[in-house]
């Protein structure tokens, strides 16, 4: 029976989902605070953690890292609601298996649950060998815009040769792929290609992922096991969020490329290694060499090629493309047969800004065909955001009033804007104003008798 940590500050919320994962056959414990979470995560084992991003004591980044500093292929499922985004998605660059939205829907909560522990056991079964990939695939489909078009490119451009290459981009919009792309068209085709994130690993265990360790190297390695870079020998290394990396695992890596030799910690012997390497970055690391966090030799060394990934938002023509792919992967998954989408929800869709790019979509597309009863996705299947999105009118207003130098007044006049065009937006509906604004009615009417908008 798989066990499963929820990390909740919501009593209520914790005994209903407890109810319905142990209806499911899961064994679940439930935790009130991160302390007593991490406490929890420590001292026993557990095969899924969930948890709240606003604890009162931590917000989820730092439970996330705590978290994975010690038990980095432990998965890790953020709960957030639609107005953090963002946030959901910094939490899977540091290593957060995915993100479900609140209010929760209970087979939303369980697919997700199902695909961690399936990957869980597929990643058991496939442990790190010369001849073998052990990386999850990131579903992708081939734009037609002018910006996808460049990329493949580039892409067809640099695959045939052994150079390093940069692929920039922010998260989400599809960085692995690029690089999946350039091995499969690569003479190293037939050879691993092994990623590994670099963004989610202490200093200690990116040093062990990288190169590998001997037995007693370190406390807790009980083994031997060899690195990526062995993993991956003959093929193609991918090493996602290189910024990330120390200055010491900047020098190890430099040397590694240079002299393509490895060495595992706790020995005193380099193994020869034939890899090329592609890494990927959300952050410009030319700035980055200037502030002195990453290495000018090392940049240098990578930076034979680069590829810069467009966000969703700068290839709206693309997006009904990939919606269509997610929606087939959705009723596989699903077992459902929703044929399509609305007209109005393409409008949505690419008028929204996406700031979790590639990644949120294929979210928002397999959460509404689970919502949807009709043959087509309606409006009613999309989260408020995207339906009721926030116009920049009100985010140049608050640009413009943060001249005055009373804090409170600039506060009330950005929450009276914004209070006033939701209600706008949904037709005065309060109930449906209260969902958008993520408050509840009570708060609602008191703002409003506040701003005098009765």
């Amino acid at each position: 029976m798989s066990r499963i940590l929820i990390i909740d500050d919501d009593p209520a919320f914790c005994t209903l989902l407890r109810n319905f994962l142990n209806k499911q056959g899961f064994q679940t414990t439930e935790a009130y605070s991160a302390k007593e979470g991490i406490r929890e995560v420590y001292d026993e084992s557990y095969d899924i953690v969930l948890i709240d991003y606003r604890l009162p004591d931590m917000d989820g980044w730092e439970l996330l890292k705590n978290i994975k500093k010690r038990y980095f292929h432990l998965a890790v499922i953020i709960m957030t609601n639609y107005a953090n985004i963002k946030t959901a998605v910094k939490a899977m660059q540091l290593g957060a298996f995915e993100y479900v939205t609140k209010p929760i829907n209970p087979d939303e909560i369980h697919l997700s649950i199902d695909k961690a522990l399936a990957e869980r056991k597929d990643a058991q079964e496939t442990k790190p060998t010369p001849n073998r990939t052990t990386s999850r695939s990131f579903a992708f489909v081939e734009g037609v815009s002018h910006r996808a078009l460049a990329v493949k490119k580039h892409i067809d451009l640099v695959a045939p040769t052994n150079i390093s290459v940069i692929v920039q981009g922010e998260s989400g919009t599809g960085k692995e792929y690029v690089s999946r792309m350039i091995h499969q068209k690569s003479q190293r085709a037939g050879k691993p290609f092994v990623a590994l994130d670099c963004g989610a690993l202490s200093e200690e265990l990116a040093a062990s992922e990288l190169f590998g360790h001997l037995k007693g190297a370190f406390t807790g390695a009980l083994q031997d096991k060899i690195g990526q870079f062995q993993a991956a020998n003959g093929g193609t290394l991918f090493l996602d969020e290189i910024g990330n990396l120390s200055y010491e695992n900047q020098v190890k890596l430099l040397r590694a490329t240079q002299e393509r030799t490895v060495r595992q910690l706790g020995s005193t012997k380099d193994v020869e290694v034939d890899v090329r390497l592609i890494v990927a970055t959300n952050e410009n690391l030319e700035q980055a060499v200037k502030s002195g966090d990453f290495r000018e030799d090392l940049f240098h060394r990578l930076n034979e090629f680069q590829i810069e990934v467009p966000p969703l938002r700068e290839r709206q023509v693309d997006i009904p493309l990939f919606a269509r792919y997610f929606l087939e992967q959705a009723n596989h998954e699903l077992n459902k047969n929703t044929e399509g989408f609305s007209v109005a929800v393409i409008e949505k869709l690419q008028a929204y800004h996406w700031p979790g790019n590639i990644r949120e979509l294929k979210n928002v597309v397999r959460r509404a065909t689970l919502l949807s009863t009709s043959p087509e996705i309606t409006l009613d299947a999309l989260p408020p955001e995207i339906v009721y999105p926030v116009t920049q009118e009100v985010k140049t207003d608050f640009t413009a009033s943060l001249s005055s130098p009373d804090l409170k007044a600039v506060q009330e006049k950005t929450e009276k804007a914004l209070i006033e065009e939701t209600l706008i937006k949904v037709k005065y509906n309060k109930t449906q104003a209260a969902k958008v604004l993520n408050i509840d009615r009570k708060t609602l009417y008191n703002k409003l008798k506040r701003y005098n908008l009765e």
